[in-house]
């Protein structure tokens, strides 16, 4: 069946207005052709099953944060920026994308939706916020601009080889766990973005913004890089 031009973009569109609406559970085709006015049957000839209306969301929500990380990343390279000011770039770039589409957020970054599984094509799309971590630890370390940790992470290597591949390869002694400590960081860069997404520092916190520039810094001395 040909799938009408626009046709998938329009219902994303839709979709989108319901997960900020109703939140993931009253996310249905149904629910999609009742908001747009369509026969279910146009909903369903681009999308046959709610979990593949999930995936496309999903992996829209990937490619727009990582997208925008990117743009902030390479426009702070362009002007001669150090490491941690390209970290502090990048990290406000996805602040900036999780505020204005704390639904996209939640769906990403939030509580499972009950059954179901994201396939594989998410992954590329879900690798590029740690990318450009990755890719901004590369350029440290190859720049001398990292600070040797006080103390390496004790035992045998704690990550996957898919990670190391990622970084580009295991750094020598001194930084042997910098990828652990990548991880570190960006894990922590996702649950600042939690805490303020779902108004978990508003009752403690007095400037959000402040406060994440604040902590992107404190989280950066643990991969040995300055952010002032």
């Amino acid at each position: 069946m040909d799938i009408p031009h626009g046709l998938p973009a329009a219902i994303g569109t839709t979709a989108r207005r319901i997960l900020a609406e109703r939140g993931a559970g009253g996310l249905t085709l149904e629910a999609v052709a009742r908001e747009h006015g369509l026969a279910l049957a146009d909903v369903t000839s681009a999308f046959p099953h709610r979990d593949d209306l999930l995936t496309a969301l999903l992996i829209e929500a990937y490619d727009e944060s990582g997208a925008a990380m990117e743009r902030a990343d390479q426009a702070a390279r362009d002007a001669g920026a150090s490491a941690g000011a390209r970290l502090l770039a990048a990290a406000r770039a996805l602040r900036q994308w999780s505020v204005a589409n704390p639904a996209e957020f939640a769906l990403v970054y939030g509580s499972p939706v009950p059954g179901y599984h994201a396939p594989e094509d998410t992954v590329p799309p879900a690798s590029r916020t740690p990318a450009v971590l990755a890719g901004i630890l590369r350029s440290a370390l190859e720049a001398g601009e990292l600070t040797a940790p006080r103390r390496a992470v004790p035992g045998p290597p704690l990550i996957r080889p898919e990670a190391a591949a990622l970084f580009g390869n295991v750094p020598e002694a001194p930084y042997e766990d910098l990828v652990e400590r990548g991880i570190v960081l960006w894990s922590n860069l996702i649950g600042l973005l939690v805490f303020e997404v779902f108004s978990r520092t508003h009752d403690s916190v007095t400037d959000q913004a402040a406060f994440f520039d604040f902590a992107i810094a404190v989280t950066a001395e643990g991969v040995g890089l300055t952010v002032s």
